[in-house]
């Protein structure tokens, strides 16, 4: 199957929308693992045990490895996905956004070396940065579009007075996802959870890209809004599908030795919350 196809899978099979994020930060472990970056993987891989029959997608975000020199751990947990929860795609947060051979290297790196499923993309160098990607038949790539922190109006709510209509910047990235750049049909976009009216508007624009909506759960996002703003269908079945990714709320939701446990109470009620909103 190719990464969109795997979405709805997974959305089928474990009735659920949620994007469990992988952010190991080893100062937040349990106290036996605490301060250690040698036990990322273990850490990771307890959560992705506990959450495997609940998660729609799992996302490690590769600086909270790469900062602890731990993109072995990386690798090993991607293999581990693979064999623990094999219908949940992966979804490299890389947010990589350069150009010619180094996007091509990058590519590389994200669904030759780690074996992504999909990645996320910064399109702001334009098309160039994003086309390297799409040579891999089958893998997914999202596309910054609508961000949920509060910088992101800086430039994402700026309109654009050279292009018809005078669209805000992120309508047009949002059209051109849709459009004329999804070329292998795979292309997704990124919408915070946090801008419940503007996923409205991206999923006005994007009737059938998924989304990857961050922000539930410690950045505050509202989960049925989210859903209600975002997820389409017909006959119980996705048009558009909906990855509604929690991070911290998960990972940490105790510090003791339960914190597998913990997890899973916490992904289970967030997807069940999700499931709701539909």
């Amino acid at each position: 199957m190719d990464f969109t196809d795997m979405l709805r899978a997974a959305e089928r099979q474990n009735r659920s929308m949620l994007c469990v994020g992988l952010d190991p930060e080893p100062a937040r472990f349990p106290a036996h693992w605490r301060d250690d970056p040698r036990r990322i993987y273990d850490f990771c891989a307890a959560i992705v045990d506990a959450t495997a029959d609940l998660a729609m997608a799992f996302k490690p975000q590769i600086a909270y490895f790469a900062a602890h020199r731990a993109e072995d751990q990386l690798e090993r947990l991607m293999a581990h996905m693979r064999v623990a929860a094999p219908q949940v795609p992966i979804i490299l947060d890389a947010k990589r956004g350069d150009i010619g051979s180094t996007a091509e290297q990058y590519a590389k790196e994200a669904f030759e070396r780690y074996g992504a499923d999909a990645v996320t993309l910064s399109p702001f160098m334009g098309f160039d940065s994003v086309q390297p990607y799409l040579q891999y038949p089958g893998k997914g790539v999202f596309l910054l579009c609508r961000t949920s922190n509060p910088g992101g109006d800086d430039f994402q709510s700026q309109r654009l007075a050279g292009v018809d209509g005078q669209p805000l910047l992120y309508e047009h990235i949002a059209r051109l996802a849709q459009g004329p750049w999804n070329l292998n049909g795979q292309m997704g976009l990124v919408v915070g959870a946090t801008y419940p009216a503007e996923i409205a508007r991206v999923r006005e624009l994007a009737p059938t890209l998924p989304l990857l909506i961050p922000g539930v759960g410690a950045q505050g996002g509202d989960a049925r809004a989210t859903v209600q703003a975002g997820w389409r269908g017909q006959a119980g079945q996705t048009t558009g599908p909906v990855a509604v990714n929690s991070s911290r709320a998960i990972l940490y939701a105790s510090a003791g030795d339960d914190f597998a446990e913990a997890a899973r109470r916490v992904a289970l009620q967030t997807r069940d919350a999700l499931h709701a909103g539909r």
